[in-house]
């Protein structure tokens, strides 16, 4: 070995061992592509979470360059400094009374919002139930935590309460800090649209003292009486033992994420989570857009039903086409694929006839089944329904 490599390191770079990963993944039908669309794209989109039709909305848009103009592209700080302006205090008090939470805070992310519920919340001495078809976000919440995780079948209340009735008693901390226990789960999972049994998942947290933290990104808008959430929609808003977590990049279609919960809650989070303290705050284009959607939502509530009718209709239409279909909760609707190879070219071959997809691979699917992912939108119409169908049957690899 020189001595340029003594000082230096291998030849080929402290980064040399990235060949050998993108190898492993190229072979494994793994790897991934950004894709960039214009803006004028011409495929009709299953593949975004626009459940309700709202990011080009007129007065959507309108609200978003009008806050824009005011308050200038940036929110300019963190939100405990320069971050916070009328926007985002409207937005915090409007989601909360719309879905029935005592208070709500506004952050840059759903990602950083769960991160900060999550970590904020609990700490060493707390036992986290998790479910196994969780969020990655929620996972990496309970890891940052330090808390005890188990990991529980998916939607499995049973499960859960055996978690809860095997915690040791040396793990309930003297302070109450991070409280005894917290079930962790989405409330409409991502990846097969299927809802949490909400009620049982409650029953079993209050049969042992503890918490229940729902991550509602892809229920918030359409699950509920004129969208109000899965948490309105199962008795749970309100509570106080319960804390809900939400995105509005789908269904409100603007950018950011939301915590909402008891009073007591929002403060400490304000005081004590770090993807708060110390992120910049949502831009005020984002904050404006989502509290438009917000207001044009509850003008024109019956959006949230037809979203689900739309997804229902998916899910009759493919099954009857002999496809392996989910059968959703809200508007996510998974179709089955043999391999992660035979997704992607199921995905290619349904956007060369002008339809956009998702398509999840491993590591993205909890089960290890690759799929397409289709997105209900309430503004579709019954022939683009049917078109998009057709256009899936026709492309489906061989059974």
């Amino acid at each position: 070995m020189d001595s340029t490599s003594q000082q230096h390191g291998p030849a080929d770079g402290p980064f040399g061992w990235l060949t050998a990963q993108d190898r492993v993944r190229r072979a494994a039908g793994l790897r991934r592509e950004l894709r960039p669309r214009a803006a004028d794209s011409p495929l009709l989109d299953l593949a975004g979470n626009d459940y309700l039709g709202l990011t080009r909305h007129p007065e959507v848009v309108r609200a978003g360059a009008d806050a824009c103009l005011r308050w200038g592209a940036g929110s300019t700080g963190s939100r405990l400094v320069t971050g916070s302006t009328a926007l985002h205090a409207e937005l915090e008090a409007e989601i909360a009374a719309f879905t029935g939470f005592e208070a709500a805070l506004v952050f840059a992310s759903g990602y950083a919002a769960n991160l900060a519920a999550i970590t904020a919340l609990t700490g060493p001495g707390t036992l986290l139930v998790s479910d196994a078809a969780n969020h990655a976000s929620l996972i990496d919440g309970c890891r940052l935590s330090k808390a005890r995780t188990e990991v529980v079948r998916h939607a499995d209340p049973e499960a859960v309460r055996k978690a809860l009735g095997g915690r040791d008693s040396g793990e309930r901390p003297a302070d109450g800090a991070g409280g005894n226990a917290f079930v962790v789960s989405d409330a409409v999972f991502s990846v097969d649209g299927d809802a949490a049994p909400l009620p049982e998942l409650a029953a079993a947290c209050r049969a042992y003292g503890a918490a229940l933290l729902l991550d509602d990104a892809h229920g918030l808008g359409v699950m509920g009486d004129g969208g109000r959430g899965s948490a309105h929609a199962a008795g749970l808003a309100g509570a106080p033992d319960v804390v809900c977590t939400a995105t509005l990049s789908k269904s409100f279609g603007a950018q950011g994420g939301v915590v909402l919960g008891p009073a007591a809650v929002i403060e400490h989070l304000v005081n004590a989570a770090r993807t708060f303290i110390f992120d910049t705050g949502l831009a005020p284009a984002a904050a404006g857009a989502a509290l438009a959607a917000l207001r044009l939502l509850r003008r024109e509530p019956d959006r949230a039903a037809r979203a689900r009718q739309v997804a229902r209709d998916f899910h009759r239409l493919l099954t009857g086409h002999g496809l392996d279909t989910t059968a959703p909760d809200a508007c996510v609707v998974s179709v089955r694929a043999p391999s992660p190879d035979d997704a992607l070219a199921w995905a290619a071959r349904c956007r060369e006839e002008g339809l956009a997809v998702g398509c999840f691979r491993p590591p993205s699917v909890p089960d290890g089944v690759s799929r397409l992912r289709l997105t209900a939108r309430c503004d579709l119409t019954g022939p683009q329904v049917r078109r998009a169908v057709d256009v899936i049957a026709r492309a489906a690899p061989p059974r």
